[in-house]
Order: structure tokens, then sequence, then C-alpha cells
């Protein structure tokens, strides 16, 4: 379907998705209940592109001028829409949570977008920096400043979470992806780089020779830091189950609301499991699509050879390649939301352990439906999620 209504159906796709992990969550021997709808998206969608059109072309124009701001351009660009993705999460945030029912009444979210926004981006900004390392910390305070904004009826929450010891927790990770780096970086410490900048301006058809003359040990240095680099992309696609079971836990562990609080006794290897069904899934649809793509390709040689292909034959295997390319991609984004998305949902909501609930008894009804802006936004900007 989405490929046959060229994406529009994705609004629909995505409200039966929350409909069906709303239902299908339980606390407390109660269902939550969403009560969006995809109209409600597609039309904040439609309202979001309509306002990022001038911003789209104000950057365009900045980008043609040949001064200080034309040069500058791209960072604007890159800080604008960086301010303006963090608002739209948060806005986005907060519609999903007016769609959310429990119990009959109503989540809410209050606070600024926009301070969120401004917040996110200092931290953003902060952790890259640190390479990094700030990142526990950042994740705690933006995620203490959503919860006290967030209520169930007048029932008021808070984050618990700390940065710190979500930072003890992810230190060996951090160090097993950055120590390559760093290794590789000591590669070109013994490069003379006067050297090789003046045998890159001399040019001449002898600049290798003349380069490996000066810097003997450079293609040394080269391989070392690609393997280097490589092992610490290795490593951090190893890494990442592990990084998100720590995250989910660490996250669910810190939420409360009044009274009730909230542990997680999520097992990495139930994470792990869920990404191994995702590549084990994902190698038999390749091997499909192979056959598949093997047999067109030789249809299409076999009716060259015998000279009964002309343009309108081209543009046909033209169209064939292009749907093969969105067919492969729907599948397996299809595959992983089936296999780690679902999976991941459900791992985090068994794992969790509920303490204070005789607290939701007193709960009175508060908030009211938020606009669907946030969520066009967040879709605009390709920053939303479920």
């Amino acid at each position: 379907m989405l490929f046959v209504t060229l994406g529009i159906y994705r609004f629909w796709l995505v409200t039966d998705v929350r409909r069906f992990l709303w239902s299908n969550t339980e606390i407390a021997g109660e269902t939550l209940e969403y009560t969006g709808t995809a109209l409600e998206l597609l039309l904040g969608f439609l309202v979001a592109i309509s306002l990022l059109i001038p911003v789209y072309g104000g950057i365009f124009l900045a980008a043609l001028d040949l001064g200080i701001l034309g040069k500058l351009s791209g960072i604007i660009a890159f800080a604008a829409l960086g301010l303006l993705g963090q608002y739209a999460i948060y806005r986005a945030r907060r519609y999903r949570l007016t769609r959310t029912i429990y119990r009959g009444l109503r989540f809410h979210q209050q606070g600024s977008a926009w301070g969120y926004a401004f917040r996110a981006m200092l931290w953003w900004v902060i952790t890259a920096l640190t390479f990094g390392l700030a990142y526990p910390f950042q994740v705690a305070s933006l995620e203490r400043y959503k919860m006290r904004n967030t209520f169930y009826g007048d029932l008021g929450g808070s984050f618990e979470g700390s940065g710190f010891a979500l930072l003890l927790r992810g230190i060996p990770m951090w160090f097993l992806v950055f120590a390559p780096l760093v290794f590789a970086v000591r590669g070109f410490v013994a490069v003379d780089w006067k050297a090789l900048v003046d045998a890159l301006a001399q040019g001449g058809d002898d600049v290798m020779s003349r380069i490996e003359g000066g810097n003997p040990g450079l293609g040394a240095a080269i391989v070392f830091a690609m393997l280097m680099a490589g092992a610490s992309v290795t490593l951090a696609a190893l890494l990442y189950p592990a990084f998100q079971a720590v995250m989910l836990r660490w996250w669910s562990s810190g939420l409360r609301f009044g009274d009730v609080e909230v542990r997680s006794s999520l097992h990495m290897r139930h994470v792990y499991a869920a990404y191994a069904r995702f590549v084990g899934y994902a190698i038999l649809f390749s091997i499909v699509m192979g056959f598949v793509g093997a047999f067109l390709f030789g249809v299409v040689g076999v009716a060259a050879n015998l000279g009964k292909v002309d343009s309108a034959g081209e543009i046909a295997a033209t169209l064939a390649l292009l749907v093969g390319y969105v067919v492969t991609a729907l599948g397996f984004s299809t595959i992983y939301r089936a296999t780690v998305l679902l999976s991941l949902w459900q791992l985090g909501m068994e794992s969790l352990q509920l303490s204070g609930l005789a607290a939701l008894e007193k709960v009175k009804a508060r908030g009211r439906p938020a606009s669907p802006l946030g969520e066009g936004l967040a879709d605009a900007l390709n920053v939303g999620s479920y």
C-alpha cells in the first residue's frame, strides 16, 4: 500500500500500528487506548510542509549570497533545522500523549517546546565536544524536563535516572568503540605533514613519488587507519543492541508518576535475540530477492540478444529496477519493524515492575487533545517515531 499510494498510506499505517501496540499493552489489568486518527496526521503533515517551504526557500536564497551569509548558509541551515527538529520532537510527543488514554483518563504534556529545543541543541554541542561522554547527562537532563511536564490526568511525572549511573554502564562500550580510532590517529603522528603539503603544492607527474619519499610511513599509516576505522564501526554495530538494552532498562527504571515507581528487569540477551532474528530474516529475504533479480536480468538479457528490446523495453526494464529497489527497501523496513521494533516494545513492557499503583485510584481528569502539527513537523523533518 505504501508503494501504490506513493507513501500517503503511511499515516494510516502509523495509526494502525499505534492502535495495535497501545491496545496490546496492559498495565495493572487495564490496556492503553490510542485515539489519534490518520486524517489528523495527514493534515498536520500538510500544514508542516506549508510552513517549511518558506524556511527551505530562505536557506536556498541565503546560499546564493556571495558574502559572509552565503559562506555560513550551510552552518545556519544545519543549526536552524536541528533546532526545528528538536521542537518537532517535543510537540510530537505532546500529540501522542494526549491521544493516549488509560482507565478513561488522558495523558498530557505541558512545558515549552522551544525551551526543550534550545536545551537539546546546547546538549548536543556539549556531547559532540566531549566525543559522546556527555551523552548520558544529556539524556538524563532532557528526560527530566520532559517528565516533569508530563501528566496522567492530574498526576505529575518525574524522572529519577542518573546520568552518572548511565555513564558507568556505557563507558566500557565507549572505550571499545573509540580506542581503535585513537590508535588510528596515533598512526599519523609520524607523518611529515609539511613535506606532504609541499609535495601536493608542487604538483607534477611525480607527485606520488615525492610524497612517498618524504613520508615513507604514510601508506602504512593509511592502511592502519582504515583497519582501525573498520574495527571501530564493527564494534559499534556489535555493541549497539547492548547499548539499546542498557538505555531502555535505565530509562524505564527512572520513570515516576507520583508514588508510582517503575523498575525494569530487561535482559540484554533478549535484545540480541531480536536483532539476530532480524539478521536471519534479512538474509533469507536477500536470497529470495537475489533469485528474483537474477531471473529478471536473465529474461532481459535473452530478450536483448534476440533483438527484441527497444526503447520501450529499456524503459520497462528501468521501471522494473526502480520497483525492485522500492520493494527491497520496504521489505527490509518491514522485517526490521516486525522483528526489532515490535520485540523491543514487547520486551520493554514485559520487563516492567510497577509499585505504588494505589495512587492511580485518586487521579482526576485533566488535559485536552493537542494539535497534530508537531507530528507533521517531525514527519516532514524525518525525526518522527511511533
